[in-house]
């Protein structure tokens, strides 16, 4: 998958972005261990594995047409996640009614500081519960001045005989032209065949009965 994201952007004259990972998801986690990584670098690696049925993957991908090296902006994020390992007593009354809701509420999946009635509660709250580890925020990052980022998100399942789309299918090659192409012939076949390998009925079912 690397090799291909790698390919395409070279085709294409952007790079990868940097430090972008991609996870295989299990109910009430979207970060599971076995990941795609965007761009592989000496100090930036990750452990193979194969796909396989029932696996449901969070697919993030990050171009750009800078360096694809991006730092973390001035601007404050105002998203975060629940660090399960990490446990603290909070001192301010704030701070922990705004804990207690997050854990009831947002156990395990990011959650955005809007999404609390008492916003004055909640940033109190972040603060110290970020000061001691209990949440992860997640960083506003830019690239370089004038240049530009694009990110293209889905969710795909991968099943016996098929792999689909759950969410985020866009035809970006209808959507978008540009003066360049992919003129390595294999890579092209790769990008247009069909995800979705509809199950031959007759032939499933001449299978099930030698099977039988």
């Amino acid at each position: 998958m690397t090799e291909a994201i790698a390919k395409v952007c070279e085709s294409y004259g952007v790079n990868p972005v940097e430090g972008v990972l991609s996870h295989k998801l299990k109910k009430h986690l979207i970060d599971g261990n076995d990941v795609i990584i965007n761009k592989e670098t000496s100090e930036q690696r990750v452990e193979e594995f194969e796909f396989a049925p029932g696996d449901v993957i969070g697919l993030d991908i990050y171009v750009s047409t800078g360096e694809g090296k991006p730092r973390e902006s001035e601007f404050r994020t105002t998203v975060y996640k629940r660090e399960l390992d990490a446990q603290y007593n909070l001192k301010l009354q704030k701070s922990r009614a705004f804990f207690t809701e997050v854990n009831k509420r947002f156990p395990t999946l990011p959650f955005a500081i809007r999404a609390f009635e008492d916003p004055v509660g909640a940033k109190v709250g972040v603060k110290e519960c970020v000061d001691h580890d209990l949440l992860t925020g997640y960083p506003v990052l830019t690239e370089k001045p004038g240049e530009l980022v694009a990110h293209f998100k889905t969710t795909i399942a991968i099943l016996p005989r098929s792999t689909v789309v759950l969410a985020g299918e866009i035809p970006l090659a209808s959507r978008f032209e540009s003066e360049k192409k992919i003129e390595n012939a294999g890579l092209a076949a790769l990008i247009a065949s069909d995800l979705w390998k509809r199950e031959d009925k007759k032939k499933g079912k001449k299978e099930d009965e030698k099977k039988e």
